[in-house]
């Protein structure tokens, strides 16, 4: 039976005003990601800027692009020099007047197999990406690469257990989460900041467990105007298990073996989706049930 370990890498890093040197940082950190073994990559959410969402500025609206555009062709040809799989999360321009905060796939052989738009948008105090952004329309999608079937979701999507557990019930083996979440400046709370971080990490290895399959986080570092972004890009296992995490101050390319048999392991020992109760959870269509 062929090997069903695979690479994969997490790029994490901090970004500047100017686009085009954070897509050369970007093609920089792939190639090395590709010389450390990694077969599928992913970039953090809204690699080529700075994270415009702190404020409510129309001329923000000039980063979006074509999507596919300019900045996919470049990781296609990237992809099919490398024979790598690349994940990049992008600003896109769908039409006139209508953006969404989009993530593209590009496949091993420099084919493009298509994009997820952001599902859940938020509009927080240094997060005002309602201001920006189109909740996406294409539902909860996977893609079949060369090397193994990959979920996308973005960001504010990692909170949502039903994002997760849908696109594992499509077939993912791993869920990709580009994001950039980070600490107000101005929090002072050690504490604070620890516990939100452990409560982001936390909600996203329990889709590891509850889904059994990988999850992969790439977040960004650094300081940006009001926020500092926090890193700690993570790999975990289906059973919720660190394989490798980078620190929260420095930018990194995580590398992690994911040994896709360990699925079928932990889903046979622990059968959550055997013993799901389908026909019981009508209600979670609703918003809140009120009785």
């Amino acid at each position: 039976m062929p090997s069903e370990k695979l690479s994969i890498a997490l790029v994490q890093t901090s970004c500047q005003r100017d686009t085009a040197a954070n897509l050369a940082k970007a093609c920089g950190k792939i190639r090395e990601a590709a010389a450390l073994g990694a077969r599928i990559i992913c970039l953090q959410e809204l690699f080529a800027t700075r994270y415009f969402c702190q404020t409510e500025d129309y001329q923000s609206f000039d980063y979006a692009e074509q999507v596919p555009g300019p900045s996919t062709l470049v990781m296609q040809e990237l992809a099919r020099e490398l024979e790598v799989v690349l994940v990049a999360s992008l600003f896109e321009r769908r039409a006139r007047g209508l953006y969404h905060n989009t993530a593209v796939v590009i496949d091993a052989d420099g084919r493009y197999l298509g994009h997820y738009r952001k599902m859940h948008i938020p509009d927080d105090p240094g997060f005002y990406e309602k201001f920006y952004f189109t909740p996406g329309d294409l539902g909860y999608k996977v893609f079949k690469t060369r090397y193994a079937t990959l979920g996308v979701l973005i960001c504010w999507d990692q909170w949502y257990p039903e994002a997760a557990r849908l696109t594992a019930l499509k077939g993912a083996e791993i869920l990709f989460y580009p994001t950039a979440i980070g600490w107000a400046t101005d929090e002072p709370s050690a504490d604070v900041r620890r516990a939100q971080r452990e409560a982001w990490i936390t909600i996203q290895r329990s889709h590891a467990i509850a889904n059994g399959v990988f999850v992969a986080a790439a977040n960004r570092v650094g300081t940006e105007d009001a926020l500092e972004f926090w890193g700690n890009s993570f790999v975990c296992d289906p059973f919720g298990q660190m394989i490798q995490e980078a620190a929260h101050q420095e930018e990194a390319i995580v590398v992690a073996e994911c040994d896709r048999s360990r699925i079928e392991f932990y889903r046979s020992h622990w059968p959550f989706l055997r013993d799901r109760r389908i026909e019981t959870y009508s209600e979670l269509q609703r918003r809140f049930i009120d009785e």
